[in-house]
């Protein structure tokens, strides 16, 4: 038998498919399965190894056999391997020789199969073409007839779209010929038009000839009725009339352009109202006389500099303020019809869908119409007030000196707006911020102004207080002027109270000015606070210097009470400034008649009021004389140039610098004469009456020649109440409303005197001088005093009780009560 070649690579897969036709040979170990396969060999042979290798490379493999030295062994032995492998394959054929017989079964098998699947193929192809056949013409008929009923439903649909378009047209012209434009139903017109236009868009109904012809017509229309509700909704928005204006609203809405038609609308608003600043800002035209202009000012008109030709100044001037005036009344009329606009747009619904129109016109995060126009004026009129600031000195010099006429303007231009756009329930066309917007468009002016009012009271006060000469004063004339130029500065600004407080901190920046170049005209030293003698020159100087001050501070603080608080609160540090200015000449002079004042009252305690001794009861205490010869004195060379007189001080309304030191002095020395008189001890009768007698003459010195004493208050009541208190038997002072109008410490001093001299006062346990204590009493408040003389009270009490004493002086409950009262009172 003639052996089977291998099979080749791509016929395994038939046979091993063919195969299955038959059954498998019997498992088993084939013959050569036991002996070792010659693979295995040549994994271990160095030489044939690397045949087995995945990457082997025969260059690789030549290289190393020729580097190896014998290269013919190696070519041996690889043909000892190929006649091993060619003997294993031998073996491995001749072993499976019935399994290969086997697969050539199964093929031939597969042969039969295959013939008899190509038979049942064609016959099944054959059916698949008679039935082919048998269906085509249905489905070509099928096709043509859906095409048919297409194209019948299309044109159907399209007839009747059309009918409709026509029947609407119909009644569009019913609606629309021959009538006065006027008596037109323009919001019905405009929802046939907008339902035609549409249901042409819509269906496509161009390119038919009667639609066609009457597209023409509803365009025309249509046209008609944009112009025909423009005029109604202008008239409208014009004259107020939210009747016309929602007519015209509707239509637009109706049309569907509503959107775009107001958008349109306050366009043509916004470039009026910047045209009209514009305008009033025209200096050209004003001084060439045109319309609103200053009338014909010769050729030439407004020079490179900005400035007018001679002797038309004040002409163009008129000009420009009446330009402006007629601005603000034009964007008055176009803030107020947008404004109108917006309010008709919040309140308007469409009658079928019940839409607000105002939710059509402005989307979210839209700005609102007023706004949208309020942003464009403010933007054209700053631009052009910047404009003539920089590039017209003579606009310049205009705005700012009649800048208070110009911000009246805008301020009279806002207050317009507000009150004819404030509705319940509508937003106002100007808030807050868009008057602050308004008002910052001309701060460039503002500025200008401000520093020009300082400047101005500034080289006033410069002028009267020159630094160069210290000696100089200025006349009442000149402080007359100054004060005159203030209370013009004021009025000039005074309905504008946002503006009077900005110039009221100008004038207080020049009062403040005035009081630092006034203080370096005050005259120093010794010389200014000599008592002794006559007034000085120096004083005089000072005297003139502090009236001078005294009557600014006394003029401006009457104009400001005319004003609202806050002006007041501007003013405040300032005209503190100058009153501490008008206070510094004349405080040490005070200071020092003051100081001989008490130094003469503290003799009291160098005479003996314990002695009784009638033959001196008709004499004055020698301490009470020189007090009399020193207020006396003052009077006549200090007070009687520095107080005003009583006519004019009954008119000034205002109490003056030096009355008010001069109130200060004689309440301090009633004060002082009654607390150094309950310190004298001991005291006789003769004493009281001596002291009563130096007291009525205290009152009258003082009275006379310092200051009315009954206008002094609790200081006179002190210096009444104490007089008979010194009369009281010690018994009936604890039930005596006397001790009401006195100070504690003046009652519980002068008990002092009533009781034992084992009942020492703080100034005699503390060993201190009359000056010296009073000095400690003029530091320390009413409960403090009580303090230092319940340490007294106390060491009292136990030298009583340490004698072995029961009882004790009269004054001592009478003490410890008042100072209990005290002491309750500041509980």
């Amino acid at each position: 038998m003639m052996a089977l070649p291998p099979p080749s690579p791509s016929s395994s897969p038939s046979l091993q498919r063919l195969s299955t036709f038959k059954n498998p040979p019997p498992s088993g170990p084939s013959p050569s399965s036991n002996s070792s396969s010659p693979l295995d060999s040549f994994a271990n042979d160095p030489i044939l190894a690397p045949f087995l290798s995945p990457s082997f490379s025969s260059s690789t493999f030549s290289s190393a056999a020729l580097a190896s030295g014998s290269p013919a062994s190696t070519a041996e032995r690889l043909h000892q391997a190929i006649r091993l492998l060619d003997a294993q394959l031998r073996t491995d054929v001749v072993s499976r020789h019935p399994e290969l017989l086997s697969q050539l079964s199964s093929l031939s098998h597969a042969e039969t199969s295959l013939s008899s699947l190509r038979s049942s193929v064609s016959s099944l192809q054959s059916s698949i073409r008679r039935v082919r056949s048998d269906l085509s013409e249905p489905v070509r008929s099928i096709r043509s007839k859906s095409t048919q009923l297409t194209n019948l439903h299309s044109a159907s649909e399209l007839l009747s779209h059309s009918v409709r378009a026509l029947r609407l047209s119909k009644k569009l012209r019913d609606l629309t010929d021959g009538s006065d434009p006027e008596k037109i139903d323009l919001a019905k017109s405009a929802q046939l038009h907008f339902e035609i236009s549409a249901m042409c868009r819509e269906y496509d109904l161009f390119g038919i000839e009667a639609i066609d012809e009457e597209i023409k017509f509803v365009d025309q229309i249509g046209e008609k009725l944009r112009s025909e509700a423009m005029k109604v909704l202008e008239r409208g928005v014009e004259g107020m009339n939210q009747a016309e204006v929602g007519t015209g609203l509707q239509v637009f809405y109706n049309l569907g352009e509503l959107k775009q038609t107001v958008d349109q609308l306050v366009n043509k608003y916004k470039g009026m109202a910047v045209k009209s600043v514009g305008v009033a800002m025209d200096m050209k035209a004003i001084s060439s006389g045109g319309p609103g202009g200053g009338g014909g000012f010769g050729p030439g008109g407004i020079r490179s500099s900005g400035a007018p030709h001679i002797g038309g100044g004040g002409k163009v001037r008129d000009a420009l303020w009446q330009r402006m005036g007629s601005c603000m009344d034009q964007l008055y009329a176009i803030v107020v019809a947008v404004w109108h606009l917006q309010r008709v747009l919040s309140k308007k619904r469409d009658p079928f869908t019940h839409v607000l129109l105002l939710d059509e016109v402005i989307k979210e995060g839209d700005s609102m119409l007023t706004d949208r126009v309020w942003d464009a004026l403010v933007k054209a009129f700053t631009s052009q007030m910047k404009s003539a600031f920089t590039a017209s000195s003579f606009v310049k010099e205009i705005f700012t000196m009649g800048y208070p006429k110009l911000v009246s303007m805008i301020e009279n231009l806002l207050e317009r707006i507000a009150r004819d756009t404030d509705v319940k329930g509508v937003l106002p066309a100007v808030d807050s911020e868009r008057k602050e917007q308004m008002v910052s468009c001309i701060a460039i002016f503002q500025t200008a102004f401000l520093s020009l009012c300082f400047g101005r009271l500034s080289d006033l006060v410069n002028s009267i207080f020159p630094m160069s000469s210290r000696g100089s004063l200025p006349s009442k004339e000149q402080i007359s002027q100054v004060l005159s130029h203030i209370q013009d500065e004021i009025e000039a600004v005074h309905p504008d109270g946002r503006l009077t407080l900005l110039v009221l901190r100008e004038i207080g920046k020049a009062l403040s000015n005035l009081a630092q170049r006034a203080e370096c005209q005050i005259s120093t030293g010794p010389e200014t606070r000599q008592i002794t003698g006559p007034a000085t020159s120096t004083q005089i100087r000072n005297f003139t210097l502090c009236q001078h001050l005294q009557g600014i501070h006394t003029h401006i603080s009457s104009m400001v009470a005319d004003l609202p608080s806050i002006a007041a609160d501007v003013l405040s540090p300032h005209l503190g400034a100058i009153y501490a200015a008008a206070c510094e000449p004349v405080t040490p002079l005070f200071k020092a008649m003051r100081d001989q004042l008490e130094s003469c009252i503290l003799q009291i305690h160098d005479q003996n009021f314990g002695v009784d001794d009638a033959a001196l009861d008709s004499n004055t205490s020698p301490y009470m004389e020189e007090l009399q010869k020193s207020i006396l004195h003052f009077r006549r060379e200090f007070l009687s140039r520095l107080l005003p007189s009583a006519a004019s001080a009954n008119t000034a309304g205002t109490e003056s610098i030096c009355t008010r030191l001069a109130r200060q002095m004689a309440s301090r020395v009633l004060i002082f004469y009654i607390r150094h008189a309950s310190l004298v001890r001991p005291l006789s009768e003769w004493g009281k009456l001596r002291m009563a007698r130096d007291m009525a003459e205290l009152e009258l010195a003082v009275g006379q020649n310092l200051f009315p004493v009954e206008q002094l208050g609790a200081p006179y009541r002190a210096l009444r109440a104490f007089r008979p208190l010194v009369f009281l038997e010690t018994s009936e002072m604890g039930s005596s409303p006397l001790i009401q109008d006195l100070p504690p410490s003046i009652v519980l001093h002068h008990l002092y005197t009533r009781g034992p001299d084992e009942l020492e006062s703080p100034m005699q346990k503390n060993r201190l001088s009359p000056k010296q204590y009073s000095l400690w009493l003029d530091n320390q408040k009413e409960d403090q005093i009580w303090k230092g003389i319940k340490a007294t009270l106390d060491d009292y009490a136990v030298k009583i009780k340490s004698r072995g004493d029961k009882e004790f002086s009269p004054v001592y409950p009478l003490m410890l009560q008042i100072g209990s009262s005290l002491t309750e009172g500041n509980l």
